[in-house]
Order: C-alpha cells, then sequence, then structure tokens
C-alpha cells in the first residue's frame, strides 16, 4: 500500500516538472516574441516618424547645405609658402662644451660655470623663440607690415593687390580708422598683443623626427607676400641668434681678460686662453656667416594653388549637420507629440 503511494507521487511530480518546463519554454518564447515585436514596432515608429517629417528634414538640411556653400565661397583664398632648412654646423659651440667638460672643476675654482658639457642644439631654441611676442613683434615692426597683418581681408590675383578693409584702414589718408573704446584702453592702431594674435597662426615651423630637417611655413592672402614673409622669417631669426651670440662672446672674452690678469695660476691662465680662443671662434663665424643658426635647404617658392579653405569639405560638413539636427528635432517632436 505504501509502495503504490511513493509510485504515485513520483509518477505526479515527473509530470508537474515536465508541464513546468513546458510552461518555461513557452515563456522564453513569448518573451522573445514580445522583444521581437517591440523592436520591431520602435523600428518601424522611428521610420514612420522620420517619413512623416520629411519635408521639415529636407527643408533643414537643404538650409544648412545652402548656407554652408555660401560660407566656404565668401571665404578668400590662402597660400602656403615652405621654406626647408637644416640646422647649421655648431663645431665652436661643441668645442667649448668639450672644454666646459674638461676644465669646469678648475675654472669654477675662479668663479667661472661653464656649463655641462653637452652641445647646445641652437636650432631648437631659434624654432621656440620664433613663435614668441617678442621676437614676431620686432618682426612686423622691422618690416612694417602692420596693414597686411591686421587690415587684409583678401587678394586681387589680377592685379596682385591685397584688399583692405575700408573699415580698419584707410588707404587714401594712410591711417588707422576703426571704432575704438577708449574707457578700455583701446586705439584705433592694433595693439603689439592684437598683431602678434593675428600673425601667429599664420606661421608653423616643425622638425623632422627622422631627419632632423626644419620645415617652416607661412599661410597667407597673397603667395608671393607668403614667399616674401618665410624668406624674411629665415634672416631675421638667424640675425637674431647671430647678433645674441656676437654680444655674449664679445662680454666672454673682456671677462677672460680680466680673468687672466687677476690671476698667477699658471693651469688657470692655461683655461682662460682655450675659452677665449674658442670666443673669439665663435665671434669670428657671427661676423661672417649669414646662416648662422638654419641653412636653407630649399627655398621657399611662390605657390600657384591655394592651400586652404577647403570649400567641398566645408559643404559636406554643413550638409551632414543639418541632416543629423533635422533628424534629432523630428524625433523630439514626434515623442512629446506622443
Amino acid at each position: 500500500m505504501t509502495d503504490n503511494k511513493l509510485n504515485q507521487l513520483e509518477e505526479k511530480n515527473k509530470q508537474l516538472e515536465a508541464n513546468l518546463q513546458s510552461l518555461s519554454a513557452m515563456n522564453a518564447q513569448l518573451s522573445t516574441n514580445a522583444y521581437s515585436s517591440d523592436d520591431e514596432i520602435d523600428l518601424r515608429e522611428l521610420w514612420n516618424a522620420i517619413w512623416q517629417g520629411k519635408w521639415l528634414i529636407i527643408g533643414i538640411t537643404s538650409i544648412f547645405a545652402v548656407a554652408s556653400v555660401i560660407y566656404a565661397l565668401s571665404l578668400p583664398d590662402e597660400y602656403k609658402s615652405t621654406v626647408l632648412l637644416a640646422p647649421a654646423s655648431s663645431s665652436s659651440s661643441s668645442s667649448l662644451s668639450k672644454l666646459g667638460g674638461q676644465f669646469g672643476g678648475l675654472a669654477s675654482l675662479a668663479g667661472i660655470n661653464l656649463g655641462s658639457g653637452g652641445a647646445e642644439d641652437k636650432s631648437v631654441i631659434a624654432m621656440e623663440i620664433i613663435k614668441t611676442w617678442d621676437f614676431l613683434e620686432a618682426f612686423i615692426v622691422d618690416n612694417n607690415i602692420q596693414v597686411e597683418i591686421f587690415a587684409a581681408e583678401g587678394w586681387d590675383r589680377n592685379s596682385n593687390q591685397l584688399l583692405i578693409d575700408p573699415d580698419l584702414f584707410d588707404m587714401k589718408s594712410n591711417k588707422w580708422v576703426r571704432k575704438f573704446d577708449t574707457g578700455r584702453g583701446e586705439k584705433s592702431e592694433p595693439s603689439s598683443w592684437e598683431l602678434f594674435e593675428e600673425i601667429k597662426d599664420r606661421i608653423s615651423i616643425s622638425q623632422d623626427k627622422t631627419s632632423g630637417l626644419i620645415s617652416l611655413s607661412v599661410d597667407y592672402y597673397s603667395p608671393v607676400i607668403a614667399k616674401e614673409w618665410a624668406d624674411k622669417l629665415v634672416k631675421s631669426i638667424n640675425f637674431h641668434l647671430q647678433k645674441q651670440d656676437r654680444e655674449e662672446a664679445t662680454k666672454s672674452i673682456a671677462y677672460l681678460n680680466k680673468k687672466i690678469k687677476e690671476t698667477n695660476i699658471t693651469d688657470m691662465q692655461s683655461v682662460f686662453y682655450q675659452l677665449i680662443e674658442e670666443q673669439t671662434k665663435t665671434l669670428m663665424l657671427a661676423e661672417v656667416s649669414d646662416e648662422y643658426v638654419f641653412r636653407t635647404l630649399s627655398p621657399a617658392k611662390v605657390a600657384e594653388e591655394k592651400a586652404k579653405p577647403k570649400r567641398a569639405l566645408i559643404a559636406i560638413l554643413g550638409f551632414l549637420l543639418g541632416g543629423m539636427l533635422a533628424v534629432i528635432i523630428v524625433f523630439i517632436r514626434h515623442f512629446r507629440q506622443k
């Protein structure tokens, strides 16, 4: 009797398990169908929303496309002129560094610091100086190019003349006429900082890590002026460091001669004489070499094709931006009305 009850219970248990498994399978199938149905409904709903708002999408995209084309056409052409440079030889500075490494300890007894012995890379220093406010300010003043930098708004290819903004500079009277706020300390003439802000983005200089060669580029409305500025920048930075080293060498020679008279130590005098010899070489090199820091490998040329603006790219980006914005607006309107 007991065995029969156990057998009946086991059979009922098996039936219950079978029913549970079938129910689980049905539930999973129903969930999958529901999710698929929801996805289909969501995709169909989104497509319907886009279709209902197609004219709004076409209108907004067309406005952006036309505006981007007009904007691209309104931008003046700019040309790039590039000069390829190589660091000039610095055997004199390397010799001086070797002396500093050899006699630095001895010379320090006399209170003279000869440096760490590593050769100073003048080309790296020149690349940094050429980006500075002080150097570019002097470059602008020396070449008298304030009007070309601040007031020019384009270039006429036929006449090879710059187009000057009459609201900023009057060519007839040769005076600045821009409006300014005296309360803010402004003047009709652009300040040194304003000129620096305008020219710094037109000059780019970079060094190839593999070859060590340096490229100096100038972007401007006129390809002729871009070429002239590239050439003048190379001359200016060479002259700047040449003058600086000349003055330092002259002061060093005078100082070393004074130290020779003040000491009776033969070894110290020998070091000073060798340092004077190296400083004299530096002075002579600064006097005779025009390409003091940078040596021109490939001079700048007058560009025949514009470097920018990329009008086709501007138009494509404007079209895509308009299309994406229009679709977002359509979706927002649809879900708000839902």
